[in-house]
């Protein structure tokens, strides 16, 4: 019989860690074992408890969830979870291992609820859409999961930023161009279906939809023509 999924919660405000606590706590098979009001806090509970996922918010008084992220990362694996959706604060929380990125107000009770079962599977990183946006406007593939040692973040197309005035041309619906997004950044549709909230069946749904937009047989030849490295890329020529 597999055992709750232990959970801490790191979070200054007081109303956030009540909610969460609540709503994680309501399913049988996760427990809230400590919450924390700062970086130190979530370090003590981490060591003292030995959670399955801990839930960490960027901007808490004194060492916050940046600086504290290294150290938990060591003992469990870890999901920003915070109202802050800062690129360079989204990378760097990558960069230091947190395995997902989840920004106040983009995803449903039911959502995080996944998200953190997931995790304990060692499934792919969880991002809401302003976190997966951040990558693809810094050219940013995600880190490789490898436990508690992610690969540094990688340069995928160095001219993604000169490709979007090709983008309007394509037709693309707003989903259908933020699943493109992603495609560019790297991610595979096991990726994408986690950092969209949707079935893998549903992405090669939209890919495939997407591919015969940008006339297109490969996700290599896709990503070409949307950041406008393709010759003959600019929609409407052939």
């Amino acid at each position: 019989m597999n055992t709750a999924l232990r959970i801490v919660v790191a979070d200054d405000n007081p109303v956030v860690r009540a909610g969460l606590t609540a709503l994680l706590s309501s399913h049988e098979d996760i427990t809230v074992v400590a919450e924390a009001t700062n970086g130190h806090e979530a370090r003590a509970a981490a060591r003292d408890h030995r959670p399955d996922v801990i839930l960490l918010d960027v901007r808490m008084p004194g060492v916050g969830g940046i600086e504290v992220l290294p150290h938990l990362v060591r003992t469990a694996p870890v999901m920003m979870l915070t109202y802050s959706g800062e690129s360079e604060t989204v990378r760097e929380a990558l960069r230091r291992g947190a395995v997902g990125y989840l920004v106040h107000g983009e995803f449903t009770a039911d959502e995080l609820v996944a998200a953190v079962r997931d995790i304990r599977r060692g499934g792919p990183p969880r991002l809401s859409p302003t976190a997966a946006a951040s990558l693809t406007e810094a050219n940013t593939q995600l880190p490789t999961p490898t436990g508690n040692s992610p690969e540094p973040l990688s340069q995928v197309q160095p001219d993604v930023g000169q490709s979007s005035s090709y983008r309007s041309g394509f037709q693309l619906s707003r989903r259908e161009a933020e699943i493109m997004d992603l495609i560019a950044a790297g991610m595979n549709n096991q990726q994408i279906a986690a950092a969209c909230f949707i079935s893998e069946k549903t992405v090669k749904n939209h890919i495939n939809r997407i591919f015969a937009k940008l006339h297109s047989t490969s996700r290599a030849e896709a990503a070409a023509k949307w950041l406008g490295t393709a010759p003959g890329s600019h929609p409407g020529r052939s």
